[in-house]
């Protein structure tokens, strides 16, 4: 693991560790019910542009374009699996042809290192179509991660192993699906859960520059309209969708890989 797949791992540990088993851990209940009470003393000190109270917060949450959520998601989505998609191919020829990996991954790694805002700055200046702006900055943000974490498992199964499955003579479809597929699973999960948390993120600035619609867009209205508590709104739903999926994708896991338990 690259230290920067690292960086973004532990950048998304917060988000990943609320989920355990699918289920929320009493913990968190807990606190979020330390921050419910602070927050409202908060509101009671504080004026509402600083710390607006939860009844404010409710009617902005009513009042919020609705709209904007599925559109977020939906970009999230495609950009994933595209991102998925060309990840893992691109893993598999490193992993097959040695010398596409020493050409190619330290371009990857190079890419990696790029600041998201400056990946916004080339968007803006190299495509005309505002979505395929937004696909590109979660696409290139996320398949990088794929790729490494993908080709770390491959190469993390052992030669032994390699090579009693290969004294079966298994056709290259068979050696996959038996020992490489298994062997991946797991940080193929990992990368999800961290792409997950990365790319809501990411979408959500992306969707700041140009979009005219959007979770983004719609924290871009409320802060023209110096509007704390329609950011606020806004956030409790970006929130809700990371922990709903990332929930999703831990139950998946659990059932995926039953084994582990």
């Amino acid at each position: 693991m690259s230290e920067t797949a690292t960086g973004v791992r532990s950048e998304a540990v917060e988000a990943v560790d609320v989920v355990r088993g699918g289920r929320l851990p009493k913990e968190t209940f807990i606190s979020l019910a330390a921050f419910v009470v602070l927050w409202h003393l908060a509101s009671m000190v504080f004026p509402p542009f600083v710390a607006p109270s939860w009844s404010r917060i409710w009617q902005a949450l009513l009042g919020l374009r609705w709209d904007f959520v599925p559109v977020t998601v939906g970009r999230v989505f495609l950009a994933l699996i595209i991102s998925f998609v060309g990840g893992v191919l691109a893993a598999a020829a490193m992993y097959r042809w040695e010398a596409a990996e020493r050409y190619c991954l330290p371009t990857v790694k190079l890419l990696m290192a790029v600041p998201v805002l400056c990946w916004i700055m080339f968007a803006v200046l190299w495509f005309k179509l505002r979505e395929v702006r937004i696909a590109f900055i979660l696409v290139v943000v996320c398949a990088p991660i794929f790729l490494v974490d993908v080709l770390d498992a491959m190469r993390g199964v052992s030669k032994e192993l390699r090579d009693m499955v290969r004294a079966l003579r298994p056709t290259p479809q068979q050696f996959f699906a038996k020992l490489i597929l298994p062997a991946v699973l797991p940080a193929i999960l990992t990368s999800w859960k961290i792409n997950l948390s990365l790319s809501i993120r990411v979408v959500t600035m992306a969707e700041l520059v140009g979009a005219t619609s959007g979770i983004g867009y719609g924290l871009h209205i409320a802060n023209e309209l110096f509007s704390v508590a329609d950011v606020f709104a806004w956030t409790l739903v970006l929130v809700l969708i990371l922990m709903a999926t990332q929930v999703a994708v831990t139950r998946i896991e659990r059932r995926v890989l039953v084994w582990r338990d």
